[in-house]
């Protein structure tokens, strides 16, 4: 085989290897799911289970607390989704088609707020909620899920508005339209599916979020399905390990769903802006 081949077979390799230790974990939660309580104690020892059963799913989808936290978890996370792609369009849009002094520094200091982990405004950022009156609030979590999720988005859109014709927008300023209608009426319509996966990506990223809902939001009702797992796995023992390992699959599912479902658009709007020109 070529020098080629060989890159490609060490790529696929190593590949499989990182998809076998991510599936593990995923695979092994799946196989305590499907338990019954008895076999909980077989542990390793069995990693298919002898009599597999679904009951564990049907006790947490009768339970109405867990739909509640499904609810909550859906609401927060595409709220947050709305606003981070809100705040992101006007300042994609400048940065696609705006010639300013700074520009590049600006959208890497954008991108660098995306690496502070939320860990480290935790203790301000609950002192600020206290003060303003908003713990307790989902607007609290909604807002900082949006400003988190906006760096993301403003270098996805960024991408995207890239990728639609500036000629367009020259030929409706020509017409007489301005900079805001030629936005709203040519440029975003064109760049839908950017939009989309913006929303996508940024809701999934606030799905998984666990300690911004856990710090500001102290009532149970209140909690999304993350803070509700968590403290459930608190409380739980060894005959209720399998109830736990069925609410994580149902926690999880919906955004591997997703991105499994929608990765082709998240990919072509990410390369959208790559082959301009």
């Amino acid at each position: 085989m070529t020098v080629a081949r060989w890159g490609d077979v060490a790529t696929y390799a190593v590949l499989a290897v990182l998809g076998a230790f991510f599936a593990l974990p995923f695979l092994w939660l799946i196989s305590l799911a499907v338990r019954t309580p008895a076999e909980v104690y077989l542990g390793a020892s069995r990693f298919i289970p002898q009599v597999p059963t679904l009951d564990n799913f049907r006790l947490i989808l009768s339970d109405p607390a867990f739909l509640i936290y499904l609810w909550n978890g859906l609401k927060l996370s595409a709220s947050g989704g709305l606003v981070a792609v809100a705040l992101a369009i006007p300042a994609a849009y400048a940065a696609s088609r705006l010639n300013f002094r700074g520009k590049q520094a600006i959208l890497v200091g954008i991108l660098a707020v995306q690496m502070i982990s939320p860990l480290v405004i935790l203790l301000p950022l609950y002192r600020w909620m206290v003060a303003l009156g908003l713990l307790n609030s989902d607007l609290a979590v909604i807002a900082v899920y949006g400003a988190l999720g906006m760096p993301l988005a403003v270098w996805l859109l960024k991408v995207t508005f890239d990728g639609v014709p500036i000629e367009l927008e020259e030929a409706a300023a020509i017409d007489g339209a301005s900079r805001f209608t030629t936005l709203w009426r040519i440029t975003l319509p064109l760049a839908r599916p950017g939009i989309a996966s913006a929303f996508i990506l940024a809701m999934v990223m606030n799905w998984s979020q666990f300690l911004i809902p856990f710090i500001l939001l102290e009532r149970d009702g209140d909690w999304p399905i993350s803070v509700a797992i968590f403290n459930f796995a608190g409380a739980t023992n060894a005959s209720t390990t399998q109830v736990l390992a069925a609410a994580c699959i149902i926690a999880v599912l919906p955004a591997v769903m997703v991105f499994v479902a929608l990765q082709r658009m998240i990919v072509s709007a990410l390369m959208a802006g790559a082959v301009k020109g």
